[in-house]
């Protein structure tokens, strides 16, 4: 039973042949494409809007210099959002729960604004080791902290993405084989707790969309500090 609440993070292969890109192209293909015409329709322009507004509340503290990170970010929150949201439905596989898949995502992105940082004003990038102020005494033991806090960004991103994830996966499944369970011998157990997964549902709907915001708003963060 233990084994088996843990096989939906398994990667499902047909004919040897593993699913995972097919996961991870399946969100591409839902999004509508834009028109040439001058007015979209409903869904292309609720589309656009939260794009939109996105962009505009996660770039307005960066500089310009940022800015051009917009498109590749909106990109990945959507993306996020997407893979995340089709793990909910049954009988799927949700790619975001694997913790390499995550790490792909935050390594990269966090070593470029790292890159970006030293090529562009190291002294500055350099100085977030070194608190202005510092006793002399603690400056190894700063330097050190601080290099470890600065490598640990990304493992912390693809972790917080995994984990709440798997958590959630873990928590509706728990509660749906015990609501299973209980029907034929409490029934009205079983409807209180066919109520609470309702609502944890909801809650994992709501956690889905958060994670990949934070995900994306890490990155800004990241971003903001090297440009």
């Amino acid at each position: 039973m233990m084994l088996s609440f843990f096989v939906q993070f398994m990667s499902p292969t047909y004919l040897g042949i593993p699913l995972i890109a097919l996961a991870l192209s399946l969100p591409w293909i839902l999004y509508p494409k834009p028109t040439p015409r001058w007015l979209n329709n409903r869904l292309i322009t609720l589309q656009g809007w939260f794009i939109n507004r996105f962009t505009q509340q996660i770039f307005q503290p960066l500089s310009l210099g940022g800015h051009k990170w917009a498109a590749l970010l909106a990109s990945l929150m959507l993306f996020l959002i997407t893979l995340n949201m089709l793990g909910l439905l049954p009988y799927t596989f949700t790619p975001t729960t694997q913790l390499s898949l995550n790490m792909a995502f935050a390594v990269p992105l966090w070593l470029a604004t790292v890159i970006i940082g030293m090529r562009n004003q190291p002294t500055h990038a350099l100085g977030h080791l070194l608190p202005e102020g510092t006793p002399t005494l603690l400056i190894p033991v700063l330097i050190i902290i601080e290099t470890i806090s600065l490598f640990i960004r990304p493992l912390a991103l693809g972790v917080r993405l995994t984990a709440n994830l798997t958590a959630g996966h873990l928590l509706i499944q728990l509660i749906a084989t015990a609501a299973f369970v209980l029907l034929p011998l409490m029934p009205t157990v079983a409807i209180l707790t066919a109520v609470l997964l309702f609502l944890l549902t909801l809650l994992e709907v709501a956690v889905a969309m958060i994670q990949a915001y934070v995900f994306v708003l890490l990155l800004s963060l990241y971003l903001q500090e090297n440009v």
